[in-house]
């Protein structure tokens, strides 16, 4: 069987990771064909054309062949657009890339969970003109919403999820991992039954991310604290960790 080349393909690097001496082994996630690993051979080179392209959070175009689970890279070109986040943002986007790593199985395509995960590395890039308002925070609850349903890993956020009892507009609700959608043993760290229920209004809008994003930064401190709070608790709990790693190297420069 002649071996599968795909061409041009739109692509972010998730992760590398060293081969030998002189090759990489990459964790790419693309457009067409979900997540998948690549040899970049030689790419350790100075003399390689990978050097300068194969970073994390750039958009690229990339070409590709091989059937085994790891396919050798042939080509790659840096698709321009904006420039590498920095700070805080250049950690927000390796929070998003360990997500990705952590939940989505290979060979698994998501096109549109990809064209999300491009706006928001624009935002952290501080370059989305439709998004500027924004705050990086809005934008990563905004994903954490699209991973998770995108996945079947997040309930419907109109009505209880156990009993399927409509939710009162009002009253408090929690998200819980084991059980969904929940009336809160404490309203203090939970969202009203309206604020629920307008997340999900925002996540089956046609332009989802953008929509929910707007939402969520319209939100008072303490429900955005407690979405987050929440997402949290039930990404961890997917992910099988008490603590990203990235979310405690955040903590432990705060703590510096």
């Amino acid at each position: 069987m002649a071996a599968k080349r795909v061409s041009h393909e739109p692509a972010f690097v998730l992760h590398r990771y060293d081969w030998s001496e002189s090759s990489l082994i990459l964790e790419v996630f693309t457009r067409h064909q979900g997540r998948i690993a690549l040899v970049a051979k030689g790419a350790k080179r100075p003399s390689s054309n990978f050097r300068p392209i194969l970073l994390p959070l750039q958009p690229l175009h990339v070409s590709y062949g091989g059937d085994a689970e790891i396919r050798t890279l042939k080509a790659a070109e840096w698709m321009g657009g904006h420039v590498m986040p920095t700070g805080e943002a250049l950690l927000s986007g390796y929070y998003l890339n360990e997500l990705l790593l952590r939940l989505l199985a290979r060979d698994d395509p998501h096109e549109a969970l990809f064209d999300a995960y491009s706006i928001v590395v624009e935002i952290l890039a501080g370059d989305h003109a439709g998004a500027k308002a924004a705050t990086q925070a809005a934008a990563l609850r905004a994903f954490e919403l699209l991973l998770l349903r995108e996945l079947g890993l997040l309930p419907s956020l109109d009505h209880q999820t156990t009993t399927l009892a409509p939710l009162e507009p009002e009253s408090r609700y929690a998200l819980v991992p084991e059980a969904g959608l929940r009336a809160a043993d404490d309203e203090e760290t939970a969202l009203t039954g309206a604020s629920w229920a307008a997340v999900q209004q925002a996540l089956d809008e046609r332009s989802a991310l953008l929509t929910t994003l707007q939402l969520v930064a319209r939100l008072d401190p303490p429900s955005q604290s407690a979405m987050r709070a929440h997402l949290r608790a039930l990404l961890n709990y997917h992910c099988g960790v008490t603590t990203l790693r990235t979310r405690q190297m955040m903590r432990d420069l705060q703590a510096l």
